[in-house]
């Protein structure tokens, strides 16, 4: 039976990491091994480790990034496969069970993913995926025209073999570090699915895919790490995905209010990929209703200044 180390990062995620943990435990595949990785947290979280003490492995060291803590997890890590679980998310009790499963039957797996649930920060429900991919996925990745493998950083189980092979995540990457060490696997593997929902992936408000400046910086590079590496099939597709990539950035910057980086990265997109104009027509009418929205909204009556202008 192949065995499984589980590895939870966390900083300052007091409120939401016992959760996690007692998701952990409550695997009906038990793992060999939980280890927590405090990156120099300044909350109540070392309080909330103590009820843990005899049965996860504690690590502890100054605040690097999830990136770091996430490899210095993976570095001590004895299990056949890797499980990271970032602090703030929540199991299924069969996550492991059913992942482990496919490595069973197709051994040569780079990674396997499987479905989730969006939840708010009190637990409640928002919304279900099970629309990731199986199989030879890197191109599509690139292409960025839907999701692909899901979970963040919650949702795959990597084998140990493969993490230390394909050099474990970026430390200089924070909020795409995940997409990049898997498209580093993907790019050399083929990736297994579970099109169950097993994860469920908080959102609060403080996310690190929040930060889209940080995501802009990290996909940018990330871009750049791939094509340098690229055949030349790859590379002749690298105008219509850099054109997608910077279609999904204006979208992001839209959704928050960011007009200017959603026009700047909009410019770029219709520039490589002029086709792309049938997403970017319907972006005034949003603006339009939101603004309408929140002249609705608004005690005074008067629009509530917009970010990012």
């Amino acid at each position: 039976m192949l065995t499984v180390s589980v590895v939870i990062p966390t900083y300052n995620h007091a409120r939401f990491l016992g959760q996690a943990i007692d998701s952990v435990l409550a695997q009906t595949l038990s793992p060999s091994e939980v280890i927590v990785v405090d990156d120099g947290s300044t909350d109540n979280t070392a309080d909330k480790l103590v009820h843990y003490a005899n049965r996860i492995h504690l690590v502890r060291q100054q605040n690097q990034g999830v990136a770091v803590a996430r490899n210095k997890g993976a570095e001590i890590a004895t299990g056949d496969l890797l499980a990271f679980l970032d602090a703030d998310d929540v199991w299924l009790p069969r996550k492991i069970e059913r992942q482990v499963e496919r490595f069973a039957t197709e051994s040569q797996l780079g990674l396997v993913h499987c479905g989730t649930e969006d939840i708010d920060d009190t637990g409640k429900p928002l919304s279900k995926h099970l629309d990731g991919l199986d199989g030879w996925v890197a191109t599509e990745m690139l292409l960025f025209r839907r999701a692909v493998i899901l979970g963040g950083g919650s949702g795959t189980v990597i084998p140990n073999a493969v993490f230390k092979e394909v050099g474990g995540f970026d430390r200089s990457l924070s909020t795409s570090a995940d997409w990049d060490l898997y498209y580093r696997i993907a790019s050399r593997y083929k990736v297994g699915f579970v099109p169950e929902m097993l994860l469920q992936y908080r959102l609060h408000g403080t996310n690190m895919h929040g930060n889209i400046r940080a995501m802009e910086k990290d996909m940018l590079l990330a871009y750049e790490k791939a094509f340098s590496d690229a055949d030349a099939q790859l590379r002749r597709l690298r105008t219509r995905c850099y054109g997608n990539l910077h279609a999904v950035l204006a979208g992001s910057f839209f959704s928050a209010g960011q007009y200017r980086g959603f026009a700047r990265h909009a410019v770029k997109s219709l520039l490589l990929t002029p086709d792309n104009i049938s997403q970017f027509a319907g972006f005034p009418l949003r603006r339009w209703r939101r603004r309408r929205l929140a002249i609705t909204k608004s005690p005074s009556g008067n629009a509530a200044p917009e970010t990012g202008r």
